[in-house]
C-alpha cells in the first residue's frame, strides 16, 4: 500500500472519531468517501475537477469512508456505561430524601485540592451501607464502579493509592453544565467511567495497602524539590518536570500560566522528552547503538509512568522513541507521518481521547511545529540563526492552537507569543534543572533537594514574569465561542496555506478571511438583545446584552466569579461591562467583583448605600468606584438607566429592586419574610410585576398570589414543598435555576431553560 493510501485511511479513522460530535457523522464520512470515489473514477470525464492522478484510487476512498463509519461505531462501543451493580444505581431518585451512607473502596489516585480547597480523591467502590446501621461490621450491598469523592482537605492529606477506606457522606448524580457553555461536570466524570459523586463528611482508613507505586516515586521527587524551595516554587519545578496533573500545584499559579498562554509549560510533553533523551545520549555516548536505544526508551517509559500516562505524554514518548530509533540507526523519518501514526495508535487504544483537550492541543501544537516552523524561519532569515527559531516556535504553536481555543473558550491571550519569548530561558533552566534534580532525588533525596534549591531564583523570577504579564491591560481578549463549522473552516484555511503557493503569497488576504470567519458570524449575537440569569450561584446574577452594551447585575463570591461569571462573559465575546450593578457588596473580601474588576473595563458602576460598611465591604466599594469611569450609587426611590435597561432601588434589606429589561418589568426580591408581605402589598410601584425574580430562602406562595406576576424565576437552591404544584395550578410559569439551569430571555423566543427542553409562554 502506498504511503498516500495509508494517510487517507488514517485520516478517515480520525475524522470518523471527530464525526461523533455531529448527529449522523459516521454516515456523512461514508458518503464523503463514496463521493470522492465517484469523482476519482469519473476523472477522465470530469477533468474540470482537476483532481489529478496522484491521489488514492477509488477503492481506497470507499474503504476510507467505511473506516470512518466503523470509527464512530467503535467510539460508541468504548463509551463507559454503568454496570448492573454500579454505585450510581443506588442514588435516591430526585425529590426523595437523601440519606447518609458509608462507602468502602480502594483509593486509586493521589488526593488533590479542588478550587474550593476541599480534598478530592477517586475510589473504586466495593461496599455500600447506610451510615445509621448499628452493626458496623455488616457487609451491606456489594457495589462496583469508580466514585468521585470530596472531603475536608485535612481528611485526605495522608492518603495514597491502594489504601482501603470507608467514607461517610451523601451520594449524588453529577450535574451537566448549568450555564451556557459552562463546564459539564457530568460529561467529564462519565468520560472517566464515573457516574456518581460523594460529598464526604468523614473518612476512616481500613487498611494501608501497598506502600510502593509510581505515586510513591512522584511523592519522593515532589517532597525533595519542595523541601528547600518552598511553595509555590517547589510544586512549580515538579510540575514542569512531571506535569501539573501529577503535582498539587496551587490553582492561582495554574490560572496565571493559562491566562498568559503558558499552560503548556506545566504539561509534561515533548520538551521534557527531548531533554531526557539528550541527557541519556550524552551519558551513554560510549555505548553501542542498541544499548543507547534501550536506555533511551527505558528512560522515556519511566518518564511516562511518572507523569501518569496522560495522552500528551504518551504522544511525546512514542514520537521520542521513534526519533531515537531513527537516530541510532542513522535513518531519516518523516515527522508528519510519525505524528499521524502516533495519533492513530493512541486513538485505537482509547478512542475517547479524541475529545480530550490536552490530546487535541498537544497534537495541533506539534503539527504546527513540524510544518510551520521551517517556513517561519525562512521568513525570518534577516534575524540571527539562533534567534529565528525562538520566535518561530511560539508563533507556530499559537497559530495552530488558536482556532481550538476560540472554539472551546471564546478568548485568547494576545501576549502569548511575548510571554513565551521572555520566559523561554527561565523555562529551559528550570526544566533542565528539575529533570536533573528529580533523577538525583530518586537515589539520594537530600542531594536532589540541594540541586533543586539552586532553582529558587530562576523559578521565582519566572513566577514574577508570569504575574507581570498577567497584570498587563488586555491580557485576555474575548471573541465569543466560534461554531464547529467556523473551526473547520479555519483549519481548512491553514491547510490551504500549507499546500497552496497562491495562498502563501497572499497571506494578508488569508489573514483577512480568517478574521472574517471569526468576527462576522458573531456580529448578530452582539447586535441582539438577551438577558441571562446564571445558575448555581450564591446570589442572583444576571447578564444583559443589548446591541453591543452589557449590564452585569451582581458577581457572586470569588469562586462564582472565576468559574461561572468570567467564563460566560469571555465565551459571549464581552470585553467591557457598560453597567455594573453591585447589589451583593455584603460579600466583602470574598466578593466576586474583586476578581472581575481588574479584568474588565467598567463604564458605569453602581452599588447600594450602606451607612457603616465593614472594612471588607469598603474594599469592594472602593474597587468599584476606582475602576468605573462613572460612579452612580443606587439610592432608594431613584431610577438609573443604561441603554433601555433601567434599575430602581426600593430598599436594601431585604433587597427589593425594580428592573425594566426590554419590554418587561421585573421585581427582584431577596429573603422577604412572611411578616413583610404587607409592606410589599402597600409599597408604591410594586403592584403586579410581569416577572418576579426571587432569591430568598423559601418562596412564599402567598406573596406570588399578592403580586400576581406572569412569570416566576427562583434563584435560591430550595423550594418549599408544594410550591411547584401550586404555581402550576395557578398557571404561572416557574423557572428554577437549581432544576432548570440558566434561564435566558429574548424578545423573539421568550424564556428558555438550559437543562430542560421547551419553554413556557411568556410576555
Amino acid at each position: 500500500m502506498r504511503s498516500i493510501d495509508s494517510v487517507a485511511l488514517s485520516l478517515a479513522y480520525i475524522l470518523g472519531l471527530l464525526a461523533t460530535g455531529i448527529p449522523g457523522g459516521g454516515m456523512i464520512i461514508l458518503l464523503l468517501g463514496i463521493g470522492a470515489a465517484i469523482c476519482r473514477w469519473q476523472q477522465p470525464r470530469w477533468s474540470w475537477l482537476q483532481l489529478g492522478r496522484v491521489g488514492p484510487p477509488a477503492r481506497i476512498w470507499v474503504l476510507a469512508g467505511g473506516i470512518g463509519l466503523l470509527a464512530t461505531l467503535y467510539f460508541q462501543i468504548r463509551l463507559p456505561q454503568p454496570g448492573l451493580n454500579d454505585i450510581s444505581r443506588f442514588i435516591p431518585a430526585p425529590g426523595n430524601q437523601q440519606e447518609v451512607v458509608t462507602v468502602q473502596g480502594r483509593v486509586e489516585q493521589m488526593p488533590r485540592l479542588t478550587r474550593s480547597q476541599r480534598g478530592q480523591i477517586w475510589i473504586r467502590a466495593t461496599q455500600l451501607r447506610q451510615a445509621s446501621a448499628t452493626n458496623e461490621s455488616a457487609l451491606g450491598r456489594l457495589v462496583t464502579g469508580k466514585l468521585y469523592v470530596t472531603l475536608p482537605a485535612p481528611a485526605v492529606s495522608s492518603l495514597h493509592p491502594q489504601q482501603k477506606v470507608a467514607v461517610t457522606g451523601v451520594l449524588y448524580h453529577p450535574k451537566p453544565a448549568a450555564n451556557p457553555q459552562g463546564f459539564d461536570f457530568q460529561a467529564y466524570l462519565n468520560q472517566e467511567g464515573v457516574f456518581a459523586g460523594l460529598r464526604g463528611l468523614n473518612l476512616k482508613v481500613l487498611s494501608q495497602g501497598s506502600t510502593w507505586g509510581w505515586w510513591a516515586v512522584r511523592q519522593r521527587i515532589s517532597i525533595a524539590q519542595a523541601r528547600w524551595l518552598g511553595t509555590p516554587e517547589g510544586p512549580l519545578v515538579s510540575a514542569m518536570v512531571l506535569g501539573s496533573r501529577a503535582v498539587s500545584l496551587p490553582w492561582e499559579v495554574r490560572d496565571k500560566f493559562t491566562q498568559v498562554g503558558l499552560a503548556h509549560a506545566l504539561a509534561a510533553s515533548g520538551f521534557q522528552t527531548s531533554l531526557i533523551l539528550a541527557v541519556v545520549l550524552a551519558l551513554s555516548r560510549r555505548l553501542s547503538n542498541p544499548e543507547q536505544m534501550g536506555l533511551g526508551i527505558t528512560a522515556l517509559v519511566i518518564f511516562a509512568s511518572l507523569s501518569g500516562f496522560e495522552p500528551s505524554v504518551l504522544r511525546a514518548t512514542i514520537m521520542g522513541s521513534a526519533g531515537l530509533i531513527a537516530l541510532v540507526r542513522g535513518r531519516q523519518i518523516r515527522s508528519t507521518g510519525v505524528l499521524l501514526a502516533t495519533a492513530v495508535l493512541l486513538l485505537l487504544f482509547n478512542p475517547l481521547w479524541i475529545w480530550d483537550l490536552g490530546f487535541q492541543l498537544s497534537f495541533l501544537a506539534t503539527l504546527g511545529l513540524i510544518v510551520t516552523v521551517p517556513r517561519i524561519v525562512e521568513r525570518l532569515d534577516w534575524l540571527p540563526p539562533a534567534i529565528a527559531p525562538l520566535i518561530a516556535v511560539p508563533v507556530a504553536a499559537f497559530i495552530w492552537t488558536l482556532p481550538l481555543q476560540l472554539f472551546k473558550f471564546g478568548s485568547f491571550a494576545p501576549y502569548s507569543i511575548f510571554a513565551n519569548l521572555i520566559t523561554a530561558p527561565l523555562i529551559s533552566v528550570v526544566t533542565i534543572g528539575g529533570v536533573i534534580s528529580s533523577g538525583v532525588a530518586l537515589v539520594w533525596p537530600l542531594a536532589g533537594s540541594s540541586l533543586a534549591w539552586l532553582l529558587y531564583y530562576p523559578s521565582h523570577f519566572l513566577l514574577g514574569l508570569v504575574k507581570f504579564v498577567a497584570q498587563l491591560p488586555g491580557t485576555t481578549i474575548a471573541t465569543g465561542t466560534i461554531s464547529i463549522w467556523q473551526l473547520g473552516a479555519l483549519y481548512g484555511l491553514l491547510g490551504l496555506v500549507l499546500v497552496g503557493r497562491w495562498w502563501q503569497a497572499h497571506w494578508r488576504l488569508t489573514l483577512l478571511i480568517a478574521l472574517g470567519l471569526v468576527m462576522i458570524p458573531t456580529w448578530p449575537q452582539t447586535s441582539g438583545f438577551q438577558a441571562t440569569i446564571l445558575a448555581d450561584t450564591p446570589v442572583p446574577i444576571m447578564v444583559i446584552q443589548e446591541r453591543g452594551t452589557t449590564t452585569l447585575i451582581n458577581a457572586g463570591d470569588r469562586r462564582t466569579a472565576k468559574l461561572t461569571v468570567l467564563p460566560f462573559l469571555r465565551q459571549a465575546g464581552i470585553n467591557q461591562i457598560d453597567w455594573a450593578i453591585a447589589a451583593d457588596t455584603w460579600l466583602g473580601a470574598e466578593s466576586g467583583w474583586l476578581e472581575i474588576l481588574p479584568q474588565f473595563a467598567i463604564a458605569t458602576g453602581s452599588d447600594l448605600p450602606k451607612t457603616t460598611p465593614t472594612a471588607a465591604e469598603q474594599q469592594t466599594f472602593t474597587a468599584i468606584q476606582s475602576n468605573a469611569e462613572t460612579y452612580q450609587p443606587l439610592q432608594p426611590g431613584q431610577t438609573l438607566s443604561v441603554a433601555s435597561t433601567q434599575a430602581g432601588l426600593i430598599r436594601t434589606r431585604p433587597l427589593a429592586m425594580k428592573l425594566q429589561i426590554g419590554s418587561l418589568n421585573w421585581l427582584l426580591l431577596d429573603n422577604l419574610q412572611l411578616e413583610q408581605q404587607a409592606w410589599v402589598n402597600s409599597a408604591v410601584g410594586l403592584a403586579r410585576p410581569q416577572v418576579l425574580w426571587w432569591s430568598g430562602q423559601q418562596l412564599p406562595v402567598s406573596l406570588v398570589k399578592a403580586l400576581q406576576p406572569q412569570v416566576v424565576i427562583v434563584s435560591s437552591p430550595e423550594l418549599a414543598a408544594g410550591t411547584i404544584e401550586q404555581l402550576a395550578a395557578a398557571k404561572i410559569p416557574l423557572y428554577w435555576t437549581q432544576r432548570d439551569g440558566a434561564v435566558r430571555w429574548t424578545p423573539e423566543t421568550g424564556f428558555e431553560r438550559l437543562l430542560t427542553a421547551g419553554s413556557a409562554e411568556a410576555p
